[in-house]
């Protein structure tokens, strides 16, 4: 059961490659299941998703607007993420927050060869 779970996981990963948000939850999740095995089906509810998941934190924070700004702490947002899948547990666990910046790309215009150093 758990392999469906992980395969689901990671497919939906893949399929959002460049949103770090859905990396940080999967691998979450991921690290959740592995903990918790016997919570491996709920991830496999038809409809439930990583991004929907994403959805139900927005609307959390948004409860907690002040002005403009909405935020929840890792914690509070893992939670959400539990109690979406309809988990035990709780978010004892949590990413650390430099793994949702966005991957860096390195541009220059050093570029050397093995031929010119020779």
């Amino acid at each position: 059961m758990s392999e469906a779970a992980i395969k689901k996981i990671r497919d939906e990963m893949t399929a959002n490659a460049n949103n770090p948000y859905v990396q940080v939850v999967g691998n979450f999740l991921l690290q959740h299941i592995d903990e918790h095995p016997d919570n491996a089906e709920k991830v496999l509810t038809d409809g439930k998703t990583i991004v929907k998941s994403l959805d139900e934190m927005k609307k959390e924070a948004q409860k907690k607007r002040v002005g403009n700004v909405a935020v929840l702490t890792d914690a509070e947002g893992f939670a959400v993420v539990l109690k979406y899948f309809g988990m035990e547990g709780t978010a004892a666990t949590v990413p650390s927050a430099t793994s949702i910046a966005p991957p860096v790309s390195h541009t220059s215009d050093f570029d050397v060869k093995l031929e010119d150093l020779l």
